[in-house]
């Protein structure tokens, strides 16, 4: 049998000896200052430093990075020349283009009407070949849905982000088969909110969507027993500050409704009680002790829980604490 051999081409072999010979040169320089042979390339600027000394070497090197400097986060954000980064909260993670809905030019002014009939058409075939299939138009749906809620609570971008990598996972797993999209849509939204420390009742949540609260716990939690959420208990102490702002209290009355919630708790009056209502009541409580009277109907409005949940814990919370 005859063994073929591959012969390697006069160039390939003349570049790997230009690289041996550029890397025994740099073995063998020195650096002028302390003559120590320990030189290496700096990684972004492509310069010959003694890592004895400190030395610059060589500067003829190419720097193969940008031509702009940028000291922080944001100055590189401003001055980097690359698309928007992909995002979970949209279908398509964002890498298709958008028509913007403005109608007019580069330089801000009004298009002609001939022109705007012409961008109205491409907008919306732009938006009918985005989704191939039902399965997209749905995720799109639900996204949307996510990302109108998220608003309305006022959750910062981390939550819908999060929401949206649940809801993916749920639609991986095949969890929202007999459920309807918006049900599931909101379960993961309020699992986010906890997830991420973001104090949302469940009250609040059910308030900006378009299904039932019931149905809302039911599918929160399937969805977070099935695909092993791990849920911390939420503690009441989050809520202080948001209705504590809403009432117009005062720095003194947080300082105190927390104290009467750590004091409680550590007592075990927190067990099996929702955590709004004790919130509510211990800032009903620091506001009497505070001489910052609210009324328990004031109050419960903010924390959205009835006053007779106001008056329960209340009444339980200052006869463990012994305050008459």
């Amino acid at each position: 049998m005859e063994r073929h051999t591959r012969q390697r081409s006069p160039k390939s072999d003349q570049q790997s000896d230009e690289s041996t010979r550029t890397e025994e040169a740099t073995n063998k320089q020195t650096c002028d200052e302390c003559g120590s042979g320990a030189l290496t390339t700096s990684e972004d600027q492509g310069e010959l430093i003694c890592e004895e000394c400190g030395l610059i070497v060589e500067t003829t090197n190419i720097d193969r990075g940008p031509e702009w400097r940028a000291f922080n986060h944001s100055e590189r954000q401003n001055k980097s020349r690359v698309g928007a980064p992909t995002t979970k909260t949209m279908h398509d993670k964002g890498l298709t283009t958008q028509i913007d809905w403005k109608n007019k030019d580069a330089y801000g002014r009004s298009i002609s009407s001939k022109k705007r009939n012409q961008i109205n058409r491409l907008r919306k075939w732009q938006e009918r070949i985005r989704t191939k299939d039902a399965g997209e138009r749905n995720l799109q749906f639900a996204l949307s849905e996510i990302d109108r809620m998220a608003s309305a609570l006022g959750v910062p971008r981390s939550v819908r982000e999060v929401a949206s990598v649940i809801y993916r996972r749920a639609l991986s797993e095949d969890l929202i088969r007999g459920r309807s999209i918006e049900g599931v849509a909101t379960s993961c939204l309020y699992a986010a909110c906890r997830q991420e420390g973001i104090p949302r009742s469940l009250e609040e949540v059910a308030g900006v969507s378009r299904v039932e609260r019931k149905e809302i716990g039911r599918t929160y939690r399937y969805i977070s027993q099935e695909l092993s959420l791990e849920m911390k208990p939420v503690d009441p102490k989050e809520y202080v500050p948001r209705f504590c702002s809403a009432l117009d209290l005062s720095e003194e009355v947080q300082s105190k409704a927390r104290e009467i919630i750590d004091t409680t708790a550590e007592q075990g009056l927190l067990s099996g009680k929702s955590p709004t209502g004790y919130a509510a009541a211990a800032i009903y409580a620091a506001s009497l002790l505070c001489n910052e009277k609210k009324t328990q109907r004031e109050i419960a409005g903010v924390a959205q829980v009835t006053e007779v949940t106001i008056r329960n814990r209340y009444q339980e919370q200052i006869e463990l604490m012994g305050i008459q």
